[in-house]
């Protein structure tokens, strides 16, 4: 399936905070313990849907951080086995994995999560989600972005997430001087 294919069949879609975005994350944290417990060196909600009252795509974004002598093999064979699609990111070091959760070949189905997998000590994404918990300010100038982003690359998630660079990077800068 090409790009714009995937695209079409999974538009940017974006919704109100939901407050059971928290629960799903702890189920989904607690299945992920269970699997893959042996391996978390640290686990954590990142993303909108972890900032109260932003909007988001409704896509439940999970930062697992895994110990350096995990077995990635095993550890991807265990992911897939709980229903994740593992996808290969050409051009980021391993163990930068990504796994997606939710989606079919004919689009969504039940709630969508996406895992991404790092070596401790990956602090960007929380730092980020921190710094718009803590002000909602921000996180509003963050939503109104995500908005007119949408509006613009509704079928283009590559030129999405790349429009929101520049923004999420100069949060982490600052928030890093604080």
């Amino acid at each position: 399936m090409s790009d714009e294919e995937l695209w079409t069949l999974f538009p940017i879609l974006l919704t109100e905070h939901q407050e059971n975005w928290k629960d799903l994350y702890i189920q989904e944290e607690e299945q992920l313990r269970t699997f893959v417990g042996e391996s978390i060196f640290r686990i954590r909600h990142i993303g909108s849907t972890a900032v109260k009252g932003l909007i988001a795509k409704p896509t439940i974004d999970i930062l697992l951080e895994i110990k350096e002598d995990t077995d990635t093999e095993a550890f991807i064979r265990k992911i897939e086995s709980i229903g994740y699609i593992y996808t290969y990111q050409p051009g980021k070091p391993a163990p930068h994995m990504m796994f997606m959760k939710g989606y079919t070949p004919q689009g969504f189905k039940g709630q969508a999560y996406h895992l991404h997998v790092r070596y401790a000590g990956d602090w960007d994404e929380p730092i980020f989600c921190h710094y718009l918990q803590l002000h909602p300010e921000v996180a509003r100038k963050y939503g109104e972005l995500k908005v007119e982003l949408k509006k613009r690359y509704e079928h283009d998630r590559d030129a999405y997430t790349e429009s929101k660079t520049e923004f999420i990077t100069s949060i982490v800068q600052l928030a890093r001087k604080r």
